[in-house]
Parts: C-alpha cells; sequence; structure tokens
C-alpha cells in the first residue's frame, strides 16, 4: 500500500491515481488530519505492507529502518511529487514491495540514497534514463 503524507497536495494524489499508482492519503483515507509525525510509524504498523512518502525531511532518518514498511522521503518540488513516486517504484531496485521493505531511502533529482535494515552503511544508486522523465 503507498501512503502519502498528508504534505503531498491533492493534486499530486489525483495525477498519481489518474496513472494508476495506488495511494491512501494521511488525513483523507486513512488517520487523521493534522496526524503527528510521531503517531505516523505507530499507523504504519497497523497498515499491510506500507511505502510511506513524504516531502518531511526528518523521517530520512537510519534509526527508523524496520521490516515492516519503507519510508520514503521526497527532496523534490511540490509540483513534482507524482513524477518521482511513480519513478521510484518503477526503478528496478525498489519495484516491488519486498524490494523496498525494511528501508528508509531519500529521493532526489540526484538519486536515490537509502539505509536498509542492518545495514551500517548508508547507500546510493542513480536514476535510470526512463521515458518517464
Amino acid at each position: 500500500m503507498n501512503v502519502l503524507d498528508e504534505n503531498i497536495s491533492d493534486s499530486q494524489r489525483q495525477l498519481l491515481r489518474r496513472w494508476h499508482v495506488p495511494v491512501r492519503q494521511i488525513g483523507q483515507d486513512i488517520g487523521t488530519k493534522g496526524l503527528s509525525d510521531g503517531a505516523i510509524i505507530p499507523l504504519l504498523h497497523e497498515l499491510s505492507r506500507p511505502t510511506f512518502f513524504s516531502r518531511d525531511t526528518d523521517f530520512y532518518n537510519r534509526v527508523l529502518c524496520h521490516p515492516g514498511y519503507c519510508l520514503v522521503s521526497l527532496e523534490v518540488g511540490k509540483y513534482e511529487v507524482a513524477s518521482f513516486v511513480r519513478r521510484f517504484l518503477q526503478h528496478p531496485a525498489f519495484s516491488t514491495y519486498s524490494r523496498r521493505r525494511g528501508s528508509v531511502v531519500r529521493v532526489s533529482h540526484h538519486g536515490i540514497h537509502f539505509w536498509r535494515i542492518r545495514s551500517g552503511e548508508e547507500h546510493e544508486i542513480g536514476w535510470l534514463q526512463d521515458a518517464n522523465r
């Protein structure tokens, strides 16, 4: 399940849905409006196979790695969110939940940085050249 933080605009959520990317948003579809960052992690533990997307850089924190979810911090402009969510979900390294789970990820124009559970080092991979860019 792809979960959007409420800091992601409605227009970006609608664009993802038009592209047939299934998403649910905090404050709209799950959770409550104004849910604190501290309450998001317990909410993710209640969901089935969540990948959480936020523009909040505080979620890119190694200590948040957990085998029950994937956290993605989007360091892109607010009108670029949908395209980067889609690019991330299509990247071969993260294209399935089993490849994403246990990761805390930072997505930017420069590439993808990530921590994996039980790994002591930060990893970095670039974007593939694709037609969705």
